[in-house]
């Protein structure tokens, strides 16, 4: 064998090392592990596990079910992309629910008040969104670098402070209108230039997928070149896993936490816009909540990886989308609920055993070498 098929064998090992295939098993593991739960818990409440599993199947791969799962899913990614800037920085913004409902509000207060040609119309309501929820992240990111507050504490309570500065908002008569037909009240609807239309790509049904689901994609794509492919993102993840290591090497761990958040909230501001740009057109009372939590389980799920993060949040949508069937079948559709949370605590265990057993590897490894005399050579010199 040449030195270059060798090298090549060599790489191709290692991409399939214990450690790698344990990687990738941990997840599928953990969904699996997950299913056992649930099954537990339907045969203690008297429901069928396999025949529920059909039902939720059947209803899921539906033409109107896949169109919902995908929308579902258009949310959830972006809402998990902007929690997993923050860990890839060590940091934990749990602000993401509330970034995101302001930013929704304040862009659609914007985009009701004005008219422009379509393409100006929106992209001005995406770029409001974007900058109230990178402002809104900011406050954190300022309290942190400047004060030592835990984000994890400041972004908590900015999330109420966020609601209750939207609830006010929206009784402002100048803001908001009521909702014909309803005791609603939302801001003032977007005009048909300021509408993303939805894209017709599932056969057999007459409703459509988020047009804002390209942008979506195309943030994936951006978060991975950003984080893994530029010297800021390799500053940034160097940050995040040492500190000490970081600032040895000449970056300013300040200037990155802070750019670390406002990137995040940036990103949150876009979790509301395929909702509020392709379904809704207006925000009001009944606007979705809690995607910046659900952000949070898909972001583990995928182990911030922006593909393990896209099959994270299919996932989840899907098994949102199911739960709406099986109360028609007098089964509880809190099951589903069950399940993703079984599913999140499974994947950090499993995480964690794949860490342990690295370093455990590692660790024997180096002991075989050492017991076998092989001299021991600074990293990096050549053999």
């Amino acid at each position: 064998m040449s030195p270059a098929e060798s090298r090549f064998a060599d790489r191709l090992l290692g991409r399939v090392s214990p450690g790698g295939l344990l990687s990738l098993a941990a997840p599928v593991l953990a969904v699996v592990f997950a299913g056992l739960i649930t099954s537990v818990v339907l045969l203690l409440t008297g429901a069928p596990p396999l025949e529920t599993l059909v039902i939720m199947a059947e209803y899921g791969t539906q033409p109107r079910s896949i169109v919902l799962t995908l929308n579902y899913a258009t949310t959830f990614y972006l809402s998990a992309l902007a929690v997993a800037i923050g860990f890839r920085m060590n940091l934990f913004n749990i602000g993401v629910d509330g970034q995101y409902r302001l930013a929704a509000l304040v862009a659609a207060a914007v985009g009701g008040a004005l008219t422009l040609p379509a393409p100006l119309h929106v992209a001005l309501i995406v770029c409001v969104a974007m900058l109230v929820g990178a402002g809104w992240a900011a406050i954190a990111g300022l309290l942190k670098v400047r004060r030592g507050v835990s984000e994890v504490i400041s972004t908590i309570m900015l999330n109420a402070v966020a609601t209750a500065l939207g609830a006010w908002l929206l009784n402002r008569e100048r803001l908001a209108v009521e909702v014909a037909g309803s005791n609603n009240i939302g801001t003032r609807p977007l005009g048909p230039s300021a509408q993303v239309p939805g894209l017709a790509i599932i056969p057999g049904t007459g409703s459509k997928v988020f047009g804002l689901i390209i942008l979506a994609v195309a943030m994936g794509v951006l978060y991975h070149v950003l984080l893994n492919r530029t010297r800021f993102g390799f500053d940034l993840r160097a940050t995040g896993r040492s500190e000490p290591a970081a600032v040895a090497s000449g970056v300013d761990v300040k200037k990155m936490i802070l750019i670390a958040m406002i990137l995040s909230g940036a990103m949150a501001g876009l979790v509301g816009m395929p909702q509020l740009l392709g379904a809704s057109y207006s925000y009001s009372l009944d606007f979705p909540t809690g995607l910046g939590f659900t952000g949070i389980a898909i972001a583990l799920l995928g182990r911030n990886n922006p593909v393990g993060i896209a099959f994270g949040a299919l996932l989840w949508a899907f098994l949102d989308t199911s739960s709406g069937i099986l109360q028609l079948h007098d089964i509880s559709p809190e099951i589903v609920m069950i399940m993703q949370g079984t599913i999140v605590l499974s994947v950090i265990v499993a995480y964690e055993l794949v860490h342990r057993y690295r370093i455990a590897a590692g660790q024997r490894r180096v002991s075989r070498e050492l017991a076998g005399g092989a001299p021991a050579r600074p990293e990096g010199a050549s053999a």
